[in-house]
C-alpha cells in the first residue's frame, strides 16, 4: 500500500473540545462498565504492567493518561470500544473521576482520540485483528498494537499498525517516534509470574520501568551507596588507625630521638668534665714539669757552683801547696 501518512491531530490545551456544555452529549444513559471479569490472569498482569511502568518510569514532560480496560465512547448510539490498554497524550485526567461524563475516555470530553491502543489476544474470538482493528483506524487512533503471546491469530506475537489516510498499515517498526516510546517483548518476570511480556521501552530499546522495578533500582542503589559508604568508612578508619600507628612511631621515634639527644648531652658534659679534667691534669703536670725544671736549675745552679767551690778549693789548695804549706 503506498498511502501517504496524514497529519496527526494538534495537540489540544485541554481534554475538553471547544463544545458549550449545554450542548455536550447526554451520558447519563451510557454503560461505562458491567463488572463482568473476563481477562485472564496474565492479561490482567500484562495490562498492569504496560501501565504501571508508563506512570512509574517515563517522564515525557507532558500530561498523559494510561488506562487498561475502560471503555472509549466515540458516538453516543455506538457501544464503546474496551482496548487491553490505551495511551493519550496532552490531555489530564479529571478531578471528578466517579461524575457519569469521566468515567469512560469520551472523545468529546477529552478532544481527541488515545493515540496508542493495545490489545492482547486470549482467543480467536476478540476480532482484534480485523472489527476492532477496523474501528480504531475509523475513531483516529494512531498507533494499533496486537499481541499475540500464545499466537492465536498468526505466527507473529507482536504486530504494530500505524495509521494512514486509508486505514492502518502493519509496520515492523518497533519505535513510535510521535509517541517518544517503542515497544519490546521481554522474558521475565512480573510480580509472580515468568513469562514473555511486552514492554514499553525507549529509542535504545531500554526498558521503562515499573514502579517496583524502580523501587528496587532504589533500593540497590542505596544499598551499594551504604557499601561504598561503609567502604570509605572502613578505609577511613583504616587511614586513622595507621595515621594514629604512624603518630605513636613518630612520637616513638622522637623520643627515642630526645632519649638519643639526652644521652648525647650527658655524654658531651662527660666529655667536657674529662677535657676539663684532662685540661686541669695538663696543667697540673705542666706546672710538676715546670717546678721540676725549676728544680733541676736549681739543682744545676747548686752542682756549679759546688763544682765552682770545688774549683776555687782546689786553687786554693795548690797555692797553698806552692807556698809549702798542706792545705
Amino acid at each position: 500500500m503506498n498511502a501517504q501518512p496524514s497529519i496527526l491531530p494538534a495537540p489540544v490545551s485541554s481534554n475538553a473540545l471547544t463544545i458549550p456544555p449545554e450542548a455536550l452529549p447526554d451520558v447519563t444513559h451510557l454503560v461505562t462498565e458491567d463488572d463482568t471479569p473476563v481477562d485472564n490472569i496474565f492479561s490482567e498482569k500484562q495490562q498492569r504492567l504496560l501501565t504501571d511502568a508508563l506512570y512509574g518510569g517515563w517522564k515525557p514532560g507532558i500530561p498523559f493518561i494510561a488506562l487498561a480496560n475502560v471503555g472509549v465512547f466515540f458516538a453516543i448510539k455506538q457501544p464503546p470500544l474496551v482496548p487491553d490498554m490505551l495511551l493519550s497524550l496532552k490531555v489530564t485526567m479529571p478531578a471528578e473521576v466517579w461524575s457519569k461524563s469521566n468515567r469512560s475516555y469520551f472523545l468529546w470530553e477529552y478532544g481527541k482520540p488515545p493515540d496508542v491502543v493495545i490489545e492482547v489476544v486470549s482467543n480467536r474470538e476478540g476480532g482484534e485483528a480485523d472489527e476492532k482493528l477496523e474501528r480504531y483506524a475509523q475513531i483516529g487512533v494512531n498507533y494499533y498494537v496486537i499481541f499475540d503471546p500464545e499466537r492465536h491469530l498468526s505466527d507473529a506475537p507482536l504486530r504494530l499498525f500505524k495509521r494512514y489516510d486509508t486505514g492502518y498499515v502493519e509496520t515492523l517498526e518497533r519505535y513510535l517516534p510521535n509517541v517518544g516510546l517503542g515497544l519490546t517483548l521481554w522474558e521475565g518476570r512480573f510480580e509472580d509470574l515468568t513469562s514473555t511480556w511486552l514492554r514499553w521501552c525507549d529509542a535504545e530499546r531500554r526498558l521503562i520501568p515499573t514502579g517496583a522495578e524502580l523501587a528496587e533500582t532504589e533500593r540497590l542503589r542505596a544499598e551499594e551507596a551504604q557499601r561504598q559508604a561503609d567502604n570509605e568508612r572502613q578505609r577511613a578508619e583504616e587511614a586513622q588507625r595507621q595515621a594514629d600507628n604512624e603518630r605513636q612511631r613518630a612520637e616513638e621515634a622522637q623520643r627515642q630521638a630526645d632519649n638519643e639527644r639526652q644521652r648525647a648531652e650527658e655524654a658531651q658534659r662527660q666529655a667536657d668534665g674529662e677535657r676539663l679534667r684532662a685540661e686541669e691534669a695538663q696543667r697540673q703536670a705542666d706546672n710538676e714539669r715546670q717546678r721540676a725544671e725549676e728544680a733541676q736549675r736549681q739543682t744545676d745552679s747548686e752542682r756549679q757552683r759546688a763544682e765552682e767551690l770545688q774549683r776555687q778549693l782546689e786553687r786554693l789548695a795548690a797555692r797553698l801547696r806552692e807556698s809549702g804549706l798542706e792545705p
